[in-house]
């Protein structure tokens, strides 16, 4: 089975303090308190699209949200790759956080992966619905999008019809995830999300102010943090950008607060 990436967190906000603007890396001075967490196995038991007998499923719809059929064709022969999938019928944004985004370009005539702030509706449209990738007559990937990211199981086929890697997701996180909440009860207020897969930290992490605002965002790669971390006011204005190495295990290379505002949004530090 392929590695995947992973993702996971425990980082840095609000009054970490800082030595000659080098934070403190222990994990502990980066880890917020906060109430166990759910995994998001947990939290998907009712979002699987089950059809009852009782009432015969729609067709074109699929969590209650109609599309309509797409597909793309690529190479020649025995090579020619074909993707089936379905579309949103109405413009529409995704749902979260997700790092990747799923969406048919109107310019180009494929199915992309980009970031969220690649994504325009004017563009494109977002992918939601079963997914089906063949090679030939081989069925080589199929899962189901939801608003453009993986959802519930995904899998991969090798050219013998065998399974090569298995995974699943939660409206594109991996479902060993785990999410904390401002009000375990009715799960309405994020409060942090930590996202798993393989029991290994890597990809996107992030914590929330209690009014919804994104307080802190990072990345992991194979368990280090990488790049810039950015921390935000409440408000959400900018707070102070913390960058890491761009690549893990460099031990040469120490964070560093690069730039810091105050509340009002003046710079008060650059390096």
């Amino acid at each position: 089975m392929k590695r995947s990436f992973l993702f996971i967190a425990a980082i840095a906000m609000g009054g970490a303090v800082f030595a000659q603007r080098q934070p403190n890396t222990q994990e502990g001075q980066f880890t917020f308190d906060t109430d166990k967490p759910f995994t998001l196995l947990e939290l998907d038991q009712n979002d699987e699209p089950i059809p009852t007998k009782k009432k015969k499923p729609k067709r074109k719809t699929f969590y209650g949200i109609k599309t309509k059929k797409a597909f793309t064709r690529k190479g020649f022969g025995d090579k020619t790759v074909v993707e089936l999938f379905y579309v949103l019928k109405k413009p529409d944004v995704p749902t979260g956080f997700a790092r990747d985004v799923y969406w048919y370009d109107f310019t180009r005539k494929e199915l992309r992966k980009t970031s969220l702030a690649a994504f325009d509706v004017k563009k494109g449209v977002l992918a939601h619905g079963p997914y089906k990738k063949l090679q030939g007559d081989d069925v080589i990937e199929e899962g189901i999008f939801f608003k453009g990211t993986k959802h519930a199981r995904w899998m991969r086929y090798n050219r013998q019809n065998l399974v090569e890697d298995k995974e699943k997701y939660y409206k594109g996180w991996p479902k060993e995830s785990l999410v904390t909440y401002y009000d375990p009860n009715e799960r309405k207020k994020l409060k942090e999300i930590t996202p798993i897969e393989y029991g290994e930290k890597e990809g996107y992490y992030y914590f929330f102010h209690e009014n919804g605002q994104i307080a802190v965002q990072g990345e992991y790669h194979f368990g280090e943090r990488v790049n810039d971390w950015i921390e935000n006011y409440p408000s959400g204005k900018r707070k102070r950008i913390i960058t890491y190495p761009k690549e893990p295990y460099e031990k040469e290379s120490r964070p560093f607060v690069r730039k810091e505002w105050d509340e009002k949004g003046k710079e008060i530090y650059s390096k």
